[in-house]
């Protein structure tokens, strides 16, 4: 007889299956992306109805199968309820949870991947910072933690930490003002406040990285960049982030 597995995680996607179950993918900090079955989640009063929701954080008690797990119970530990009522909230958390599936790895150790959507989402519901800022931060502190991030702290040419006006999606990095004469038409200006920023991003412990604010010259300037970037290594495109980017243009 199968043991019972107890892992912590957040659900970040979910389908249906047949007439009353569920197919729910969490991130997990014992086992990374694991895939399992909810069994008569579907059905009114069924004790697995309210946990098999995306954004619901716990502790999953799985039976472990060839090639999923099915969901025996769960401890709830936050719904995350507060910006659930917020579309824009739950537009943002959405693209969130994408981002998370797509470098989520089965038996991969998630566990600074799991505590940067956590604290993010817990972003979303207090508000105190614009959601685009949260979105910038998230999307360049999860490659970092993935050993993605740009080079942010010399020039990825020389590897001078001088004069570093522009940045590269080409070279990965910003590039000082003798580099960044090769790659004028590739680069985009960056300002001493914006590399600061980005800097702060990947150096900050995830538990302390949603604390600051900045200006909207500095806000847009990172837009562009991580944009740029993302768009040049990602090999994947994000449906929520189709409908992020209209939420963002209204």
């Amino acid at each position: 007889m199968a043991e019972l597995v107890k892992v912590t995680g957040m659900v970040i996607s979910t389908m249906a299956v047949g007439e009353y179950d569920k197919r729910v993918v969490i991130l997990t900090k014992e086992r990374g992306k694991i895939h399992g079955f909810a069994r008569g989640a579907k059905r009114p009063g069924n004790s697995l109805m309210a946990a098999a929701q995306p954004f619901v954080f716990g502790e999953f008690m799985l039976l472990e199968g060839r090639s999923a797990y099915t969901i025996s119970s769960v401890k709830v530990m936050n719904y995350f309820e507060e910006f659930r009522k917020d579309m824009d909230a739950t537009c943002y958390g959405c693209y969130f949870l994408e981002f998370a599936d797509y470098y989520g790895r089965e038996n991969a150790d998630d566990l600074e991947m799991l505590k940067l959507l956590y604290q993010t989402v817990r972003a979303l519901c207090k508000k105190t910072i614009a959601y685009p800022l949260i979105r910038c931060i998230y999307e360049l502190k999860i490659m970092a933690v993935n050993g993605e991030c740009p080079q942010c702290f010399e020039c990825a040419c020389c590897h001078t930490t001088e004069n570093l006006s522009v940045f590269s999606a080409r070279y990965r990095g910003l590039l000082c003002e003798k580099c960044a004469g090769h790659e004028k038409m590739t680069t985009i200006s960056i300002s001493p406040a914006a590399i600061y920023t980005m800097q702060y991003i990947i150096s900050t412990p995830i538990e302390t990285i949603y604390t600051f604010t900045v200006s909207d010259d500095v806000l847009n300037n990172l837009k562009s960049i991580i944009e740029r970037y993302r768009n040049q290594y990602i090999d994947r495109r994000f449906k929520s982030l189709e409908i992020l980017t209209m939420v963002e243009d209204v």
